[in-house]
């Protein structure tokens, strides 16, 4: 929750090649006070069955810049097992994500929800500032 001080951030993942919620994606929390300053670490949270983080910690008064880091290549991994295990005669031998993690780095000002949903697929990504 946000308050005049602070600024708070929310996040969720959609799966677009199934089209459907990513679950059980690790989510780290990063932020800092300033360009110059250092990255602190605040903690993190997985997706849960509707891809979403609800559970991050909050922000530090001061804080005008935050990061997010998806762990992404397990998810895939996962994914990909399951596949594997219905369809054996399909296996790829090739890399199944060619983006392993996802970070996002962004601007915050005190007062203010930011809800940063990342759209995700093994070979790309989109993310934009949500409502």
């Amino acid at each position: 929750m946000s308050t005049s001080t602070t600024a708070s951030v929310s996040t969720h993942i959609l799966d677009t090649s199934i089209g459907r919620p990513a679950e059980g994606v690790v989510v780290r929390l990063t932020a800092r006070s300033g360009r110059e300053a250092d990255w602190q670490a605040l903690g993190g949270s997985a997706t849960d069955a509707d891809g979403r983080c609800k559970d991050l910690p909050a922000l530090p008064e001061g804080t005008t810049h935050v990061r997010l880091d998806f762990a992404v290549e397990p998810y895939f991994e996962n994914k990909q097992a399951d596949a594997q295990q219905d369809a054996p005669a399909n296996r790829d031998s090739g890399p199944g994500v060619f983006f392993p993690e996802v970070a996002i780095t962004f601007a915050v000002m005190p007062g203010e929800h930011y809800h940063v949903p990342l759209l995700l697929n093994p070979f790309g990504y989109s993310v934009y500032r949500g409502s």
